[in-house]
């Protein structure tokens, strides 16, 4: 009777009892279902020479995408009706806004791996490019593939399939140019539309190339060791200029190097010139934005991110001469992406200003007057894009998931955007690990007094920050809505930003000791739960945690380590044995020194100390995770009679790329804590 009775708390705390027939019990509103449910915008581009722009718009897993002009209503571009798990990505506006193109179907995170069915059907699903009118019409079928892009004239569009490159004409039929080998990525046209630009991707190095698509002719611009990154043609097509660079080897002092340089070439001759290269120190290594990384301006300069400060931040360097380069945007933040604004004069830059936990637009004149903010308010501004001289951002608050918006005096949607209902605001907090580093975190609080059952909550990545309102990316949103819904069910719930996260300067991001060398962010884990037992309104018997991805690793961590502390755990998609190959510059004795650390930093090393029960949850066909991480660990808790369920999606990824799946997880998950956290005291 036991477990009947914790399936009925569970299955009511899901909103699943049946009324009896005979008495019509008004339908419970099922709040977790429709906040999940809310539209939520991604991948919005601009046209360059038209204020048009296109986006997708997720609702309740189905995906379409829109389409808006400045000065007139949005229009949906696509009619699709079903929670299919097809992505839509890769979306390109010709110059002029009239064409659009897109690709349905793939991994976007993934894009030359096997195609993933999450919805398991019968016929695997394809990976396809489309080209659609922004005035309407029927989306016409390019072809396999993904990564188009439109010749600056938008009669050609190139796309690439597996080391192919493609190119379709309009009222033809799509051909293979070349086959490459390895990823192509950043695929791009010379300003006159004559070549193709492109980097081929090889594992653990790249070169960046040219493609001549009446000749057929491939040429490699200055192959070399390592990665070569982010190619931008110069305004007249007549240079090139890419970022190269190399991984620091395993065991290297954090200021090592440098490891970065920024190389030019000419198109003509194909002859190569080092313009600068990192110097040794701060910076010495190449860390990217979450956005386009190189740009050439019409004034002959080149934009690129640079940490010399300690902070990513815009530097501008001369495209001819060189030289030292000079921080477009100095202060104690982060820039998380940057552009230049249409007249070719300013910078364009979502960052952090005088704001941690939040993103805000600004622009910074060439002239060297003030940054001047953009974006006004309480809520989040990010992934700013052009359309013309027009400026749309992605915006999200508390209550409104990711919506775009044209930035003209504060932020005007492009679309009305719904808000959930009953949010509370979650409210920033500072506190302390054992070791003295300051942890950022957002505390949803419970409604009513008394002592409440709290949870932590654990982003993945690492390189990620959780914000102070719904967050622009899918996943975290998801995971923001059920934080919320949590919060309404009675808990306290602290999201916390541990060290290895984004946001806070590149001393917080490298600290020493990370992940198999230590696993020092969970110091800041330690330190979350430990700050909310000690608050008055916690019930410290009743803590849990929960995580996907790098944070179902820590809180899987959290409940080996620290099951006095940590009462319940819902893992998602987690790593639980840190074990991996040694890289072959290390001696035998400290290959076996690593070997002991990635075990002592790992959950299945402490294990034995576990005695919490978990909740494990993981698609099969996850390409970050594998899944049989889960399996691993699920065998070890068995062996040692430690309480723990499961929830598997056969074909699913990591990112869940089925609605419904999110939705099963999160009952799931709120049941599983109602039943440990609520129902049962220890």
């Amino acid at each position: 009777m036991i477990w009947w009775g914790r399936l009925l708390v569970a299955l009511w705390g899901a909103g699943l009892m049946l009324a009896p027939a005979s008495a019509a019990a008004p339908a419970r509103r099922d709040a977790l279902a429709e906040a999940l449910a809310l539209p939520v915008a991604g991948e919005l581009v601009g046209a360059r020479d038209a204020p048009r722009f296109a986006w997708v718009e997720t609702a309740a897993g189905v995906r379409n995408i829109w389409f808006a002009e400045r000065g007139h209503a949005a229009r949906r571009l696509t009619a699709f009706t079903e929670d299919d798990g097809q992505p839509l990505s890769d979306l390109a506006l010709s110059s002029d806004g009239a064409h659009l193109a897109f690709v349905r179907g793939g991994d976007p995170d993934y894009r030359d791996d096997a195609l993933p069915n999450a919805a398991s059907d019968a016929e695997p699903p394809r990976q396809q490019t489309f080209v659609a009118g922004t005035a309407g019409g029927e989306p016409l079928k390019v072809g396999d593939g993904h990564s188009p892009t439109f010749s600056p004239d938008g009669a050609r569009l190139a796309f690439t399939r597996r080391g192919e490159i493609w190119l379709w004409q309009r009222d033809g039929e799509a051909r293979r140019l070349a086959s490459i080998g390895g990823e192509i990525r950043r695929l791009q046209w010379s300003p006159d539309g004559a070549r193709l630009l492109f980097v081929s991707h090889r594992g653990d190095y790249s070169f960046v190339a040219l493609l001549d698509p009446a000749s057929l002719r491939v040429r490699f611009l200055d192959p070399g060791l390592g990665f070569a990154v982010e190619p931008v043609f110069s305004p007249d097509g007549r240079q090139i200029a890419f970022i190269r660079h190399l991984d620091a080897p395993a065991g290297a002092a954090r200021d090592s190097g440098p490891y970065w340089s920024i190389r030019v070439v000419d198109t003509a001759s194909g002859a190569a010139r080092e313009l600068w290269a990192a110097p040794p120190g701060a910076g010495s290594r190449y860390y990217e934005s979450r956005g386009q990384d190189l740009f050439w301006t019409q004034s002959g300069h080149l934009v690129f991110p640079w940490e010399r400060s300690g902070w990513l931040h815009p530097y501008v360097l001369d495209a001819t001469d060189g030289g030292t380069p000079i921080d477009l945007t100095p202060g104690a933040f982060e820039v998380e992406m940057f552009m230049p604004d249409a007249d070719g004069r300013s910078i364009l830059y979502a960052g952090n200003a005088g704001d941690p936990d939040r993103r805000h637009i600004w622009r910074r004149p060439g002239s060297g007057a003030p940054p001047e903010r953009l974006s006004d308010g309480k809520g989040i501004e990010t992934a700013p894009v052009l359309g013309g001289t027009a400026l749309a951002v992605i915006a999200t608050d508390v209550s409104h998931p990711a919506y775009p918006a044209l930035v003209e005096k504060g932020l005007r949607p492009l679309k009305p955007a719904p808000a959930a209902q009953a949010f509370v605001t979650p409210e920033p907090v500072l506190f302390r690990a054992e070791d003295g580093v300051e942890v950022h975190g957002q505390l949803f609080r419970a409604r009513g007094p008394g002592k409440h059952p709290a949870i932590v909550y654990v982003h993945g990545g690492p390189r990620r920050q959780m914000l102070l309102g719904f967050h622009p990316s899918g996943y975290y949103s998801n995971a923001y809505v059920f934080n919320q819904h949590l919060a309404a069910r009675g808990y306290h719930v602290l999201s916390v930003n541990y060290r290895s996260g984004t946001g806070y300067g590149s001393a917080f991001r490298d600290a020493p000791d990370l992940a198999r060398g230590g696993a020092s962010e969970y110091r800041d884990v330690l330190a979350a739960g430990r700050w909310l037992a000690a608050r008055g309104d916690v019930d410290p018997a009743r803590i849990g945690i929960w995580g996907g991805s790098w944070g179902g690793y820590l809180t899987a961590l959290g409940l080996a380590r620290n099951s006095e502390l940590f009462a319940a755990g819902v893992d998602f998609h987690g790593v639980h044995s840190m074990l991996r190959p040694l890289p072959g510059n290390l001696s035998p004795d400290a290959q076996a020194a690593a070997r002991q650390l990635q075990w002592d930093s790992s959950p299945l090393g402490a294990i034995d100390r576990w005695r919490s029960p978990v909740l494990l949850i993981h698609g099969d066909d996850d390409r970050n995770v594998d899944f049989s991480q889960s399996v691993l660990l699920a065998r070890e808790l068995a062996a040692r009679r430690i309480p723990w369920r499961e929830l598997v999606f056969p074909n699913e990824r990591h990112g869940f790329l089925v609605h419904e799946h999110w939705l099963a997880s999160f009952r799931a998950a709120e049941a599983f804590f109602e039943e440990t956290l609520k129902a049962a005291r220890r």
